[in-house]
């Protein structure tokens, strides 16, 4: 239950963020002059061409066309258009997929400076995706992109930090890390850095701060932040101990959730429910069924 930074999750995480894809200035109702900027050699209209085709904007999606396009633009070194091929080939959309190509692209991209891309490739040394494994090499490209104010690299590399793969480690520059994506509104980060002041790691140990940040973190919709706020508020760290708030809590994360952390979180608030009498009961299951995240998680468009 309390390992909320799970490598499989923040995976899923970082490729939803890649596949957003980028674009310098596409606009629908620029295409037609686009298209013959774009025949006529522009790389730049031919990147947008590109990225309009790959996301259905203002055209009709194709990827074929914007592989073709994309292409053209990554040949003549747009890095925009490099980093948006490098995803195609990632998620094999429009060609086969093939992971060491996308590398290929994400690294010409990454090497001109493009956050996005430095993102992708430090996930790949990271997890021997089309390169061979190197912890220290993830933890360099996400530095680059950590150092443009990249939420999710900062997260990344605060969980490298604090698992001391491809960096010593170090769970003051970990907190250092997760609290700038935190302050982005990453909910991952927020509940990660809730339980560094939980636990005391990196971070003088204060409850009442760890119950803010995992709060910021469950009104997104974060399971890590929902379930460990209802080990905090079953006993009593950082606020009132309060058994239906715990109830509450325990039981939206076992709704979130499958497999073995269903199960966690569904014996945890069955055991709460032990101490509760049935109007609690029934009060913390009509709160459960009434809460709704009070915003979305950031974090998604702010590549450079």
């Amino acid at each position: 239950m309390r390992n909320i930074h799970r490598i499989t999750w923040l995976i899923l995480l970082i490729v939803s963020w890649l596949s957003q894809g980028y674009s310098q200035q596409a606009k629908p109702a620029a295409s037609i002059s686009l298209r013959d900027r774009a025949e006529q050699g522009d790389a730049t209209a031919q990147s947008d061409l590109g990225f309009m085709y790959w996301k259905g904007q203002g055209l009709a999606q194709n990827y074929a066309e914007a592989i073709r396009w994309l292409r053209k633009s990554a040949d003549q070194g747009i890095g925009i258009a490099q980093s948006n091929l490098g995803s195609m080939y990632s998620e094999g959309q429009g060609v086969p997929q093939d992971d060491a190509e996308a590398a290929r692209w994400f690294c010409k991209a990454a090497e001109q400076g493009i956050s996005v891309a430095q993102v992708a490739l430090g996930l790949f040394y990271e997890t021997g995706r089309g390169v061979a494994q190197d912890y220290a090499e993830g933890a360099r490209w996400y530095r680059k992109a950590a150092d443009q104010g990249i939420a999710v690299a900062q997260n990344q590399l605060g969980l490298m930090y604090w698992e001391g793969r491809g960096v010593a480690q170090d769970y003051a520059e970990a907190a250092r890390l997760y609290r700038k994506a935190a302050d982005q509104g990453l909910a991952v980060a927020q509940s990660q850095l809730g339980l560094m002041y939980q636990n005391g790691q990196g971070v003088a140990q204060n409850y009442a701060e760890a119950v803010r940040w995992l709060r910021k973190a469950a009104d997104q919709g974060s399971v890590g932040g929902i379930g460990v706020l209802g080990s905090m508020y079953e006993a009593g760290l950082g606020v009132p101990q309060d058994y239906v708030q715990a109830h509450m809590w325990f039981n939206l994360a076992a709704a979130r959730t499958n497999g073995a952390f269903q199960k966690t979180y569904a014996e945890a608030r069955d055991l709460v429910a032990r101490k509760m009498n049935p109007a609690q009961v029934a009060e913390a299951q009509r709160l459960a069924r009434e809460w709704k995240p009070a915003m979305r998680s950031i974090g998604e468009k702010e590549a450079k």
